[in-house]
């Protein structure tokens, strides 16, 4: 759980960089940014808010973490906090040599020290690397003489934090505690925030499992029984959503004998788990305790939809028992017959 309400923004260096690609180049401060209480306020809110998951990250390297660029940045920031600025000039110079794409834009680097932070109800301190590259035009009205004024303005909007990471002063050996948001980039071009400037893979923890084990779970239903009836894949998804809502603690046994329970399902879900560990380069285990926000993170994803040409979509939420499919031969189009207790 993240508590920044007596969190306090201590130290602040911007750096403008551009893309390497179009030979944008850098600018670099050389000094800190003077920040007072309510623009300290303002700031701490932009940076933190963005932040509602527990899905974390460590930095990671292929070889040795030492190598990790980012991570030695950090970590002497966290060693000596009056070290902010020279870091923030080495994180800057990286930021840009991993700026390649055409389409990344030029931004803001914002290298921000916050201290009181709570992580799970321990008291920390946490390092934010903050990009801005959208910016807005925002209307300034004011008084002039005995009448008013307009004038615009670009700048940014501080309820759109468009890169950001939080990094905690946890589990250093391990690769630190990171949390990432990436609101502007989508596919390959993301891979330069998340995988090229900062090198972070997920933390193998109980979120880890149970949204991999999740994800898993539909995409069996779907990729492994295309040619199954939609009622009998809509009815594992749900239940297997169902189960990880449930339960507590995933045993693999127990969601063999509630969720699959017919031998012949149990060996290609099996079969199809360690395919898709290897594909995915995924860890899994067979027993965790289950992350309720994992779970309300994939429900968004779990959508039990059964959509009939353009005219009608059936939400499949129970048992599959109340709902059946035909063929009239008459029309020669299938149907569906729902049965139901009362209407609401």
């Amino acid at each position: 759980m993240l508590d920044f309400s007596e969190a306090e923004l201590s130290h602040l260096a911007i750096h403008q960089v551009g893309n390497k690609t179009n030979e944008e180049g850098i600018i670099i401060s050389e000094q800190e940014v003077s920040i007072n209480g309510q623009i300290a306020s303002l700031l701490t809110s932009y940076f933190t808010r963005p932040f509602k998951t527990d899905e974390y990250y460590n930095f990671s390297h292929e070889t040795d973490l030492d190598l990790n660029e980012v991570y030695i940045y950090v970590r002497n920031i966290f060693n000596d906090k009056t070290s902010l600025l020279s870091q923030s000039i080495n994180l800057a110079r990286h930021l840009y040599e991993q700026s390649i794409y055409p389409h990344i834009k030029s931004g803001e680097l914002y290298i921000a020290y916050f201290e009181n932070c709570y992580l799970n109800n321990e008291i920390t301190e946490a390092i934010g690397l903050f990009k801005s590259e959208q910016k807005e035009t925002f209307l300034k009205v004011y008084p002039e003489g005995k009448s008013f004024a307009i004038n615009s303005e670009d700048g940014i909007n501080i309820n759109k934090l468009d890169k950001g990471c939080l990094i905690f002063n946890e589990n250093s050996e391990r690769g630190y505690q990171v949390l990432l948001v990436d609101n502007t980039n989508k596919g390959e071009e993301a891979r330069y925030w998340k995988e090229l400037f900062l090198n972070v893979k997920p933390q193998k923890d109980d979120f880890y499992h149970t949204k991999n084990y999740l994800q898993m779970c539909r995409d069996f239903a779907a990729e492994a029984f295309p040619d199954a009836d939609k009622i009998d894949q809509m009815s594992l998804i749900q239940e297997s959503a169902d189960f990880f809502k449930e339960s507590e603690v995933f045993d693999k046994l127990q969601f063999h004998e509630k969720v699959l329970q017919e031998p012949e399902i149990i060996d290609a879900f099996e079969d199809y788990k360690e395919s898709y560990v290897e594909q995915n380069n995924l860890s899994m285990v067979d027993e965790f305790d289950i992350d309720t926000e994992a779970v309300k993170k994939m429900k968004r994803v779990f959508k039990s939809v059964i959509k009939l040409d353009k005219n009608f979509h059936i939400y499949v939420h129970g048992n599959r028992n109340y709902i059946r499919k035909g063929f009239d031969e008459a029309s020669k189009m299938s149907f569906y017959q729902l049965f139901f207790k009362e209407e609401s």
